[in-house]
């Protein structure tokens, strides 16, 4: 295959996406296959001779559609959507095509400075103050880890770069238990420890209770360990709670703070939602997923920075064959994340942002809200239907009498196909989570998990 045909070819590839998109109501949104389905179709060795594109193009229609749970279904309400706007699938084919590797400056110019300028336009969007900085990552995992990282070697004067952890002060990160399991990963990943990370206890409303975070803090330095870090939840994976930030800062005692609103910080482009994280403006670090509620599809992470000091100090290593000779004060930004290599990702923020505008985002984003609110207000009035908890932003659960019966919905509302729900469990209950973000949904589309939930249950 050489360029001519990958013309011919992205050509055809562009048709069947479009007749992909089209015809998506009309699949089942979760894959109908078993474990090992696909796999036993495949041959179990690579081809020794080049094969025909018209063969392999086949194959992938015969196999892959459908083996793939349809992340774009418009009726897909499960986990968080991870959503590819047109205009973000036309930037990933350019930057593609290039296929430039942007660890330097030099490597990639364009790539560093429109990742420098949408940094910008995005942390202007979400209101966040001027001097905030920051950095385009995959997924909310790796940030996460990055913060982590940095506020390991804050406490330790950086020492644990060159003399590792062993044999130093037991180190203490500080989250609730509504944070996602990203968090748990990055301090054992960092080399703190899952016993190391403090579930502070929460309020009435599943935020932190700021007295119990002081009194951790407190307890944990009078028995000679040393607190690094505080991580706060806004929006989190389970029921969507959010912190009391701005009540818990004073709490930290000084310490580095980190936010977690991969999902939930798409939606502070809308400016009557940001009360809701309030305090973030000044912590340390943000992450928020443009991936999963703004049109840039995966993966597509930002990480927002007050200082970037710490990080870069953390992770930035400079060998003789990564300097720029052009001058050492240009911007690499892999020295701001764990990996060397890094994808052109800000090409398909650049493309949503102007394609859309903030205004269509907001758009969007405001529907879902009201759609969520309106099927939990539909839910509710069913006879033993409970929402378990209301709507924040666009996530609500609920649940029927008992675990058994509300379990036994769930499994027959994924079979059943139309939509794809998943589930939790929240004070002690099985509850089914309802999730709204699908980029091409409708008002329609959200009103059918309450028409699954009549005929099935």
């Amino acid at each position: 295959m050489d360029h001519d045909d990958l013309n011919l070819w992205a050509k055809r590839a562009a048709d069947w996406v479009r007749d992909y998109h089209a015809g998506l109501r009309d699949r089942p949104v979760r894959a109908q296959v078993a474990p090992g389905d696909l796999l036993a179709q495949l041959p179990g060795v690579a081809p020794e001779a080049a094969e025909p594109v018209e063969e392999i193009f086949a194959d992938f229609e015969r196999l892959i559609p459908g083996a793939t749970t349809h992340w774009q279904h418009p009726r897909f309400f499960a986990y968080f959507p991870a959503n590819a706007s047109p205009a973000s699938m036309l930037a990933e084919q350019l930057a593609n095509g290039i296929a430039a590797q942007g660890m330097l400056w030099q490597t990639s110019p364009a790539a560093t400075e429109l990742e420098q300028a949408m940094v910008g336009w995005l942390r202007d969007a979400l209101g966040l103050p001027d001097d905030v900085t920051g950095t385009i990552h995959d997924t909310a995992t790796t940030a996460t880890l990055c913060a982590v990282l940095t506020m390991r070697e804050r406490a330790l004067d950086y020492a644990g770069l060159t003399e590792g952890l062993s044999g130093g002060p037991r180190l203490r990160v500080y989250a609730s238990a509504q944070t996602h399991s990203s968090v748990d990963k990055a301090v054992r990943l960092a080399g703190i420890g899952q016993d190391n990370l403090v579930k502070v206890p929460v309020r009435d409303d599943l935020s932190m209770d700021p007295d119990a975070l002081a009194a951790a803090i407190a307890a944990d330095r009078e028995a000679g360990h040393l607190p690094c870090g505080v991580v706060f939840c806004a929006g989190g994976t389970g029921v969507g709670a959010f912190d009391d930030i701005a009540a818990c800062l004073p709490a930290c005692a000084g310490l580095p703070t980190h936010v977690d609103a991969a999902w939930a910080g798409s939606a502070m482009v809308c400016e009557e939602f940001r009360p809701l994280w309030a305090g973030a403006e000044r912590c340390d670090s943000i992450v928020f997923n443009p991936h999963k509620w703004m049109g840039a599809q995966f993966d597509c992470c930002v990480q927002f920075l007050r200082d970037p000091v710490a990080q870069v100090n953390t992770l930035g290593l400079r060998p003789d064959y990564l300097r720029t000779l052009e001058g050492e004060d240009v911007t690499n930004f892999n020295e701001w994340t764990v990996p060397l290599g890094r994808r052109f990702r800000a090409l398909k923020l650049w493309f949503v942002l102007r394609a859309y505008g903030l205004d269509g985002i907001r758009g969007r984003i405001r529907d879902h809200v009201a759609w969520a609110e309106a099927l939990a207000g539909r839910l509710r009035a069913m006879e033993g239907v409970e929402i378990t908890s209301e709507p924040r932003l666009a996530l609500f659960s609920f649940a029927l009498e008992s675990d058994a019966a509300t379990e036994a919905l769930l499994t027959a509302i994924n079979a059943e196909g139309r939509v794809y729900l998943t589930q939790t469990r929240h004070r002690g209950r099985f509850v089914i989570r309802v999730s709204v973000g699908s980029w091409d949904c409708t008002e329609a589309d959200v009103m059918e998990v309450a028409q699954a939930v009549e005929r099935l249950r």
